[in-house]
């Protein structure tokens, strides 16, 4: 019977990654991984919850992962980080990037932005767990469907 793995474990096996210091990322760089992540994720669900035409599954994606959404989300999860994912989003959201969203304000781009900073460090950190953790209770606290 083959082991378990989990992606994160996978992916530096197979591609011979090393491990580096996530401190040595900038919180662009793990919110780069983060939206990846989160896109997969609500992908996932989208998917897993019943076939439909590829234009539906995609207006039901983007519902929840465009910026607005997600600073709700991330509002809503203030009281439930640790001090140390409170630093990382704190981190993510005081970064300066260089787009903007086009249809979010520039403080909810700022808060997403920290959201997925979180979200990278979690799946990099391989705590899975406590990152389906954080994305379903913040769709309990806002009232959020996928």
């Amino acid at each position: 019977m083959e082991e378990s793995v989990s992606l994160l474990g996978a992916i530096k096996r197979e591609f011979d990654c090393a491990d580096t210091e996530l401190r040595a990322y900038s919180p662009l760089t793990l919110a780069f991984v983060g939206d990846c992540i989160y896109d997969l994720l609500i992908r996932t669900i989208v998917v897993e919850r019943g076939a439909a035409v590829p234009s539906a599954l995609h207006r039901r994606k983007s519902d929840v992962v465009r910026a607005s959404a997600q600073a709700a989300c991330a509002e809503a999860l203030l009281a439930e980080l640790t001090e140390e994912e409170m630093a990382v989003y704190r981190r993510g959201r005081n970064a300066h990037p260089h787009t903007t969203a086009k249809n979010a304000s520039v403080g909810e781009y700022h808060k997403a932005t920290g959201l997925e900073a979180l979200y990278g460090f979690l799946y990099l950190t391989d705590r899975m767990d406590r990152l389906l953790y954080l994305v379903r209770r913040s769709f309990e606290l806002t009232g959020m469907q996928v």
